[in-house]
């Protein structure tokens, strides 16, 4: 998209008729304090709040939102790098805090799991032998040494540690080599997590351009993909056909003229990329950072093209039905955009519709007219329970 300050903002598209009707939750990676649904117009009808900061939020069947906070002032050798955290905060509808996980570690991704466990991942310094091994990149002098690895662990609700997952254990040394554009920092840059429904992992990993499927069981690679595909991708997710769908940044693309961006589904059966959707002409779509795609129960696709704040839905044959820029709560540096339909929000989420609310939810309205601007976070207030959970463990789980 192109940059212009006299560009239109706001919903400057849509055609109903085609689009998959819901409300998108949106919150802004480049820090903020809140995270807004904002309905099909383009107006916010929610919005939560948190004192710590909200870079990123996932909406939780029982209406709570997890996030994710903004970094800590000291992070050890992680200080300052993109998409760290201090914390994921669990909001219940009226932004009280009802469960916090803290680890200076923390980044980019996490997943709550039908058990109740919360798949969280992490940054840990790589062992000296493997550091030592590894190839590419180029050397920056604030660079740690050793360069950092990735880390996923199952938590529980009291913080206990049940599974853990260290990426140099199973990916190797000389086939995942770091881009060359990018320095020694970090090996592989996880930036998303998914969960299967078998509860096996879809994993990122930026620095060496690979997708792949992680066996929960074994820790092994079931499926990987993406060198000499793939140019520093985000956000790969499991779609019900099995196959995998992401968002091909492309900003070290080999071979390529000029820098475009696609989203692809790629079949892992067969390594074939089945649908790719591209900008016309392919420059007009670019993010080099960040970035999402998700496909909605409808078919279309929305795309969250983040360096610009863009948000916009394509059906199968790759119209654009529906376009925002810079929506409320949207701004360049946006990262992961979710839509929940009106008639799954029946039972998620208060005053979806006009039919009967679900109990314990609350009875709050959802819509522009409804929405109070001024719910700030309360922590313990009104006999809530607030839990927090160190990264060694602790604490008790609070209220489901």
């Amino acid at each position: 998209m192109g940059w212009s300050k006299h560009h239109p903002l706001g919903l400057i598209y849509s055609a109903p008729q085609s689009c998959y009707r819901g409300y998108t939750l949106i919150a802004n990676s480049n820090g903020g304090h809140y995270a807004h649904l904002v309905d099909m117009e383009g107006h916010i009808c929610h919005r939560w709040h948190a004192d710590a900061g909200i870079s990123y939020a996932s909406l939780l069947p029982n209406g709570h939102l997890l996030v994710r906070t903004l970094p800590p002032q000291d992070a050890g050798p992680a200080t300052g790098f993109p998409g760290g955290s201090a914390s994921i905060l669990e909001l219940d509808w009226d932004s009280h805090v009802i469960w916090h996980y803290h680890n200076p570690m923390l980044h980019l991704d996490f997943e709550r799991l039908p058990n109740g466990n919360t798949l969280v991942l992490l940054w840990a310094p790589l062992p000296a032998d493997v550091d030592a091994q590894i190839r590419g990149g180029y050397q920056a002098e604030q660079d740690p040494r050793p360069m950092l690895g990735d880390v996923l662990q199952e938590i529980t609700p009291d913080g206990a540690v049940v599974t853990q997952w260290r990426s140099w254990e199973h990916l190797s040394l000389e086939d995942n080599r770091i881009c060359p554009l990018e320095t020694r920092r970090e090996w592989t840059h996880c930036n998303a997590i998914n969960v299967t429904p078998t509860g096996d992992w879809v994993v990122s990993f930026r620095q060496i351009s690979v997708v792949g499927i992680v066996d929960r069981g074994t820790g092994h690679f079931r499926w990987k993909w993406g060198p000499g595909n793939l140019s520093h991708q985000h956000y790969p997710t499991y779609l019900p056909t099995g196959r995998v769908l992401l968002f091909d940044n492309g900003s070290h693309r080999r071979g390529q003229g000029v820098p475009y961006s696609r989203v692809i589904e790629i079949d892992p059966a067969t390594n074939l990329i089945v649908w790719e959707y591209r900008g016309e002409p392919p420059f007009s779509f670019y993010s080099p950072i960040m970035s999402s795609a998700e496909r909605l129960p409808n078919g279309n696709t929305l795309i969250c093209e983040g360096s610009a704040g863009r948000l916009f839905e394509v059906t199968p044959d790759k119209a654009i039905v529906w376009e925002g820029v810079h929506l409320p709560g949207v701004h360049a540096g946006s990262r992961r955009r979710r839509r929940w339909p009106s008639r799954r929000l029946e039972h998620r989420l208060p005053g979806a519709s006009l039919r009967a609310r679900p109990p314990g939810v609350g009875g709050q309205g959802l819509g522009p007219s409804a929405l109070r601007l001024n719910r700030l976070e309360a922590r313990g207030e009104s006999g809530r329970t607030v839990v927090e959970t160190q990264h060694h463990g602790g604490g008790t789980p609070g209220p489901a």
